[in-house]
C-alpha cells in the first residue's frame, strides 16, 4: 500500500488543480463558510495543529488545509532547479533578472484551482509565512474568492520589512553539517525562531519532525519554494487595492519574517487590525490558538453574511 493511500483512509483527499494533483483534508459542516489554512515554507498540511482547526469548526466553520506543491502529498516539481542563493540575493538588492521553476502567483493560482475542484466559490483565507503572501495574492488577483483574509507571521515582499535575523536567515540556506542529522538539524532551526514566550522542549519539536519527516521529505521543494519567496515582486500597490476585512497576526519576537513585516503589511492595507504577541516567535504556539481562532470569526463575521 502507498502513502497516499494510507493517508486517503486517515482523511488525507486528492483533486487536480493548475494541472498539479493536490492533497487536502477537511473539517466540519460541508455546508459552513470555508476558512482556506494556506501553509508557509516547507510546511506540509499538518504545520496547521488539529487543535486549531476543530477550534476554527466549533465556532461554525467548515476548515480546509492543504499541501501547496512541492511539499507533503502534492505534486512536486521534479527536475526543476532552483536558482542559487546568491543569484537570489543579486536579484533582490539589484534587480538582476532570475527564472525560477515557479512563482507565488503561480501557488496562488494553485490555491484557487483547489477552490475550482471543490466547486467552493469564495472562502476566508488564512495563511502563515509564506501563505501568508500566497493568501495576499489570492485575495489581490482573484477578488470575488476571497470574504476575508489573515496573514499570520507575513510580510508584503517590501524590500527590508519583515526580515530574518542574520542568524536565522543563514540558518536557512546553509547545508546540514557534518556529523548532524537532518533531524537534528531540523529541530535546531526551528527553535532558532520558536516563540520565547511559549517554549517547546527539544523533544517535542523532534517529534512533530519526525511525523512530518515520516509523510513526506523532499529538500528540492524547499528550495524552489525558497526561491519563489526570493523572486516575488512587492504586493504593496495590490493590498491598497483589497477592500474585504483583514487582520494581521504578528509576534513580536519572530526573528525568521520580523514584526516589521506585520506593520507594513497594516501600512499598506489602513482597515486591516493588527494584533502583535508579545513571546510570539515563528510559531503558533498552542496556548494562542483560541484567541486566534475568535479574531479570525470576528474578521470573518464583519464580511457580512455571504457563505461559499
Amino acid at each position: 500500500m502507498t502513502n497516499n493511500n494510507k493517508e486517503a483512509e486517515q482523511g488525507t483527499h486528492f483533486v487536480q488543480s493548475n494541472g498539479i494533483r493536490m492533497a487536502y483534508q477537511e473539517f466540519g459542516d460541508a455546508d459552513a463558510p470555508t476558512i482556506l489554512l494556506v501553509a508557509g515554507l516547507y510546511n506540509q498540511l499538518i504545520r496547521w495543529p488539529l487543535e486549531f482547526c476543530e477550534l476554527l469548526v466549533a465556532r461554525g466553520f467548515r476548515v480546509i488545509r492543504f499541501d501547496n506543491r512541492d511539499i507533503g502529498l502534492s505534486d512536486k516539481m521534479e527536475g526543476e532547479v532552483a536558482p542559487s542563493f546568491l543569484r537570489l540575493a543579486l536579484h533582490s538588492w539589484f534587480g538582476l533578472p532570475v527564472k525560477v521553476p515557479y512563482g507565488l502567483d503561480d501557488m496562488a493560482a494553485d490555491t484557487v484551482g483547489l477552490l475550482d475542484a471543490l466547486d467552493i466559490k469564495a472562502v476566508h483565507i488564512v495563511g502563515m509565512s509564506m501563505g501568508g503572501m500566497i493568501s495576499q495574492l489570492v485575495a489581490g488577483l482573484y477578488p470575488t474568492r476571497v470574504l476575508s483574509l489573515t496573514s499570520i507571521m507575513s510580510k508584503t515582499g517590501a524590500f527590508g520589512k519583515g526580515a530574518a535575523s542574520l542568524s536565522v536567515a543563514r540558518q536557512m540556506v546553509k547545508p546540514i553539517p557534518k556529523g548532524t542529522s537532518a533531524l537534528d538539524n531540523s529541530v535546531k532551526t526551528r527553535q532558532m525562531f520558536g516563540s520565547p514566550g511559549y517554549l517547546e522542549s527539544d523533544e517535542k519539536v523532534a517529534i512533530d519532525v519526525k511525523s512530518e519527516f515520516k509523510r513526506s521529505n523532499n529538500p528540492a521543494g524547499y528550495l524552489r519554494q525558497m526561491a519563489a519567496i526570493r523572486s516575488a515582486p512587492s504586493r504593496n500597490k495590490l493590498l491598497n487595492g483589497l477592500k474585504i476585512p483583514v487582520l494581521i497576526i504578528h509576534g513580536n519576537q519572530d526573528t525568521l519574517v520580523d514584526v516589521s513585516g506585520g506593520i507594513e503589511t497594516k501600512k499598506q492595507i489602513p482597515h486591516a487590525k493588527l494584533v502583535r504577541f508579545e513571546g510570539m516567535g515563528h510559531t503558533l504556539p498552542q496556548p494562542l490558538l483560541a484567541e486566534f481562532a475568535d479574531l479570525i470569526q470576528q474578521t470573518a463575521n464583519t464580511a457580512g453574511t455571504s457563505t461559499p
